[in-house]
């Protein structure tokens, strides 16, 4: 027999879909039938799998240890080498948290500040994203290893487009957190470096294609089979000047978040991000590669702003997050004659 107690960050959860993470080589049909034998109880009682799961729960597994690790897919070994579990994990935090710039942190939420080139999200089994960064640095630092909860992020951004990504820490606050980014319950205000004048705010209506085969997507005015609508408010906060040219430093709102929306939609009007290979001019491109040694579009997620929605809880009501900007965006504003001044 087996004695499981759920862990905070586990809680909220269904007990089948509990199940179905902790011996996940398991038909569900398997769950069921245990469950109607009684060979898996909650809290000493018959369960039918569609309870929800809290903090302190028992659940009891009456089948070998054997049979558990088999569904669980672990591998019994013989002889193995002795390993130092607690050098072990110090070098995997010291490892870890070197990879993470981490911008607030509680029991339930963390906001940490991604840096360019690094995906949020795995495009292919062998990649190694923000996801698998934060699933190591909590599962560790929580020695939470045998866990059923992976923490999972709530907003994604491009490769190398920096800036604030948020992850719930429990099934209940990834819940909240993605109902809130789902019903767009926040302001996301993104900075970035656009080549020309822009004078005054303004807020941009429009319609988004995306080319799957080529992954870009492309702007119209009136919709089309396929396309999406699209809302980008956009306000000027400095203006500078490189070798003749113009540029503006503007603070994005962006009021929907569909994929390249900024870069798109900002080039579409003639004022394409600098650095943008994608979106932007070649030759514009190269340049600033060649003066500034910018190989990527500059783009930041720069602050989070969540409102008040009844859902959250009491000490998130009006937060706000701010990250830092990287070095680079910081030297190329310098180098403009700008500076980001709110």
């Amino acid at each position: 027999m087996r004695v499981i107690v759920v862990s905070k960050q586990e809680a909220g959860q269904r007990l089948d879909r509990y199940l179905a993470k902790y011996m996940s080589k398991a038909a569900k049909s398997f769950f069921y039938k245990m469950l109607r034998k009684k060979n898996i109880t909650l809290n000493g009682k018959k369960a039918a799998g569609m309870e929800k799961v809290q903090e302190g729960d028992e659940i009891k597994l009456f089948l070998s240890d054997e049979t558990i690790d088999k569904f669980r897919g672990i591998e019994q070994t013989v002889n193995a080498p002795a390993i130092n579990k607690t050098d072990a994990n110090k070098t995997a935090v010291n490892k870890k948290e070197q990879s993470l710039a981490i911008v607030y942190e509680d029991d339930e939420v963390l906001v940490v500040n991604k840096a360019s080139g690094m995906l949020s999200q795995k495009a292919k089994k062998e990649d190694r994203s923000l996801v698998e960064y934060i699933t190591d640095y909590l599962m560790t630092r929580q020695q939470q290893q045998d866990s059923v909860f992976r923490p999972g992020i709530c907003n994604r951004l491009d490769r190398n487009t920096t800036g604030l990504i948020v992850a719930g820490k429990t099934v209940e606050s990834l819940q909240y957190l993605n109902r809130l980014f789902k019903e767009r319950e926040l302001h996301k205000y993104y900075l970035c470096i656009v080549k020309g004048c822009i004078a005054q705010k303004e807020t941009i209506d429009g319609y988004l294609q995306k080319e799957e085969k080529s992954n870009k997507v492309t702007i119209q005015k009136a919709k089309k089979e396929g396309s999406v609508r699209i809302l980008t408010a956009y306000e000027p906060l400095e203006y500078g000047r490189y070798q003749k040219e113009e540029y503006t430093l503007l603070k994005v709102d962006l009021i929907t978040g569909k994929s390249h929306q900024i870069r798109a939609h900002l080039q579409s009007i003639g004022h394409p991000l600098i650095g943008d290979h994608k979106y932007g001019n070649r030759k514009d491109a190269s340049f600033y590669q060649k003066e500034f040694g910018l190989q990527y579009q500059l783009l930041h997620a720069w602050k989070l702003c969540l409102g008040d929605a009844a859902y959250l809880p009491d000490r998130l009501h009006g937060k706000e997050w701010t990250a830092p900007l990287p070095e680079q965006f910081q030297t190329i504003l310098k180098k403009m004659g700008m500076k980001v001044r709110n």
